[in-house]
């Protein structure tokens, strides 16, 4: 069965751009990169054996419910725009663009903030003599690796879904390079990590603590449908991604965790400054030496190796950031031309079939979050600005809390659309999707509210107790600019709404031909 309902103009006229170039195993790369975030190793490492273990727990109650969720809604509802139309299918145009500007505001600051800083910081320790930047090189480096992300999304599905694929395969090289090194650092020292046992029980100041990075983490299932359109054959291709990179993430994740645990000091865990300072000490096996105070300094085929990582390092950055501009993007432009936003950033570019208004936009956003980084270097002001960059991942999250109920009321609203792939236990597991992101939601924004709220173990570092309520309105505040903006945008579609024709939302005449086309060639 078919969705039959209005459709704006400019979404008729825009959708007619989209061109067809995603296949099952460009999506499963793409989900790779989506999900896999070689920035956040270090820091679940670094948060101890517990840490590990909450990884796996969360994998088992939140990572697989969601692949579930989002197979279902990725193949009865392959329409561009992914999570958006599946929030204004159930909720309206107003939900929509209100979830739609909180879902997509948080990338652009995430590759101006964390992903520009963890390149900056790659390219000091692994190819500098200081083992830093100085500030003009700080700001050529993040600027380039803005623009090279967001070039890389310019670029037609039929060039940059290689993009992706060579993220996954930068990842398979890296995390495999780097865990058999692991492994070859605990036979050469020891296995450090298995004294005691009981750093891997689990605890309530862990489960405050863990649940916003992992949950963070473990979202992504849904970007690949925000091209939806551009698929060649969501219905066979969407299950099938999901199912295998389920599997290769939560293994991209652990082993070289585990290996971390395992192999190396707790001491040496806890002064992880991110995932190169792990490749560094980690890489002296082939070459090198870690001095007392816990510097390592790579020689000979450590410093072959430890560089090569780390230019898969910074590939690995590039290619997440691309994926969830590709994808959030896409998501906004949709919105757009659909009447939940201004009109002018709804436009396919002809020739590529990419977003490019909005992908321009994005890169101006990335831009002056990397500006304000720089120009906010210390004192009182770095920390608001730590703060308000943290909230990216909160805003993330709670946007997630009106994409997984779509599913229970595109159920109600069209229980005749066919449905490839069913969710089981559908209500339940989305119920524990919702609250398991709406507790990380509030401990991200009020860390250990209902345990310890800002208590030594849970305030933010440059953050006393008696700052708690500051601290909760830096975060508050940004989220209700994010909402106010949101509505702002669905008022600026009102004359994009107005304009509407009869359509068939669902599948895509075009997108069908090509599928049956895909099948018959199988």
């Amino acid at each position: 069965m078919a969705i039959t309902e209005t459709r704006t103009a400019a979404a008729a006229a825009e959708s007619a751009k989209l061109q067809r170039h995603f296949g099952r195993f460009d999506i499963l790369f793409f989900l790779i990169c989506t999900i896999v975030g070689v920035d956040t190793i270090a820091s679940i490492a670094g948060a101890g054996g517990e840490a590990f273990t909450w990884t796996l727990i969360y994998a088992v109650i939140f990572f697989v419910p969601q692949a579930l969720l989002f197979a279902e809604l990725g193949t009865a509802f392959p329409q561009e725009g992914g999570p958006y139309f599946w929030t204004r299918l159930a909720f309206g145009r107003l939900a929509g663009a209100v979830n739609n500007f909180l879902y997509w505001v948080t990338n652009p600051v995430w590759i101006g903030g964390s992903l520009a800083a963890s390149c900056v910081g790659a390219v000091g320790v692994f190819f500098t003599s200081s083992g830093s930047l100085s500030t003009p090189a700080t700001y050529i480096v993040s600027l380039v690796f803005v623009w090279v992300t967001i070039v890389t999304a310019i670029a037609s599905f039929r060039v940059g879904k290689w993009v992706p694929t060579a993220g996954a395969f930068a990842r398979f090289l890296l995390l495999g390079l780097f865990t058999v090194s692991v492994i070859i650092y605990g036979v050469k020292h020891g296995a450090q990590g298995l004294s005691n046992v009981s750093d891997y029980k689990v605890s309530m100041s862990g489960f405050v603590v863990l649940i916003g990075l992992l949950l963070f983490n473990y979202v992504g299932f849904e970007l690949p449908n925000s091209a939806g359109e551009e698929m060649i054959n969501p219905k066979r291709d969407v299950p099938f991604a999901i199912a295998r990179s389920t599997i290769g993430s939560v293994v991209l994740y652990c082993l070289p965790v585990a290996g971390i645990l395992i192999a190396l000091p707790p001491s040496a865990i806890s002064n992880f400054s991110g995932f190169v300072s792990a490749i560094q000490d980690v890489f002296t096996v082939y070459g090198g030496s870690i001095a007392k105070d816990g510097t390592a300094s790579l020689t000979g085929a450590g410093l072959v190796l430890g560089d090569a990582c780390g230019i898969l390092f910074i590939l690995c950055l590039v290619t997440s950031g691309a994926t969830w501009i590709m994808g959030s993007d896409r998501a906004l432009a949709v919105s757009c031309y659909d009447g939940a936003g201004p009109r002018f950033l709804g436009v396919i570019d002809a020739k590529l079939g990419t977003p490019v208004r909005v992908n321009l936009f994005s890169g101006l956003v990335s831009s002056v979050v990397v500006i304000l980084g720089e120009v906010i270097t210390g004192g009182n002001a770095m920390k608001y600005f730590d703060a308000v960059l943290s909230i990216t991942i909160s805003t993330t999250l709670i946007s997630y809390l009106l994409i997984y109920p779509a599913i229970w009321k595109l159920r109600r609203s069209y229980p005749d659309v066919e449905r490839p792939f069913r969710m089981p236990w559908m209500k339940p597991l989305t119920v524990l999707l919702m609250v398991l992101v709406a507790v990380a939601a509030v401990q991200l924004i009020a860390p250990g509210l209902g345990y310890h709220w800002f208590s030594s173990d849970f305030a933010p570092s440059g953050w006393s107790y008696g700052e708690r309520f500051t601290y909760l309105l830096t975060e508050a505040i940004p989220v209700l600019v994010f909402i106010a903006i949101g509505v702002l945008f669905w008022a600026l579609g009102s004359r994009t709404r107005a304009e509407v024709v009869a359509a068939e939302a669902a599948t895509p005449p075009e997108m069908a031909e090509a599928a049956e086309t895909a099948e018959a060639a199988d």
